[in-house]
C-alpha cells in the first residue's frame, strides 16, 4: 500500500501543479493539492519501513479523509458544473472535484487494505 500512497501523492501533485500553471499562477490556493500530494508521498516513503508503516498508512488515511471533506464546501457548484452550467472559476471547480474523487478513491483502497490486515492477522492468531 506504500508505493499505492506514493502513487496518489504523484497524481495530486500533478493536479496541483498542472491547476496552478493552467490558471496562469494567478492563484496560490491552485496549489493545495500539491501539498497534499507531498504530504502522502512523505507518509508512503515512511511506509515502507515496517515499523512506522502502520501509523503512516493511517496517517495517510486521514489526510485522503481531508481530501474529500475539504473540497465539499463547493458541492453545489460542482453540481451544477456536472449538470452543463456554467460556473464561476471553473477550473477551480473542476481541481477540487478531481481532488476530492482521487482521495475518495484512495479512501476506499486504504479502508479495503485495514480490513484485509485485521482478517489477516485474525487468521494468523
Amino acid at each position: 500500500m506504500a508505493n499505492v500512497t506514493i502513487g496518489f501523492g504523484l497524481a495530486l501533485a500533478a493536479l496541483g501543479l498542472g491547476g496552478y500553471f493552467s490558471t496562469g499562477r494567478s492563484s496560490l490556493t491552485a496549489l493545495i493539492p500539491l501539498g497534499f500530494g507531498l504530504l502522502l508521498l512523505v507518509c508512503g516513503f515512511v511506509a515502507r519501513q515496517e515499523a512506522a508503516r502502520k501509523h503512516a498508512m493511517h496517517a495517510a488515511a486521514a489526510l485522503g479523509l481531508l481530501g474529500v471533506l475539504g473540497p465539499l464546501r463547493v458541492l453545489p457548484q460542482m453540481l451544477r458544473l456536472l449538470g452543463g452550467e456554467d460556473v464561476p472559476h471553473r477550473a477551480a471547480v473542476l481541481d477540487q472535484l478531481a481532488m476530492m474523487v482521487l482521495c475518495a478513491v484512495f479512501l476506499v483502497l486504504c479502508i479495503r487494505s485495514f480490513v484485509m490486515a485485521r482478517r489477516a492477522r485474525a487468521r494468523a492468531a
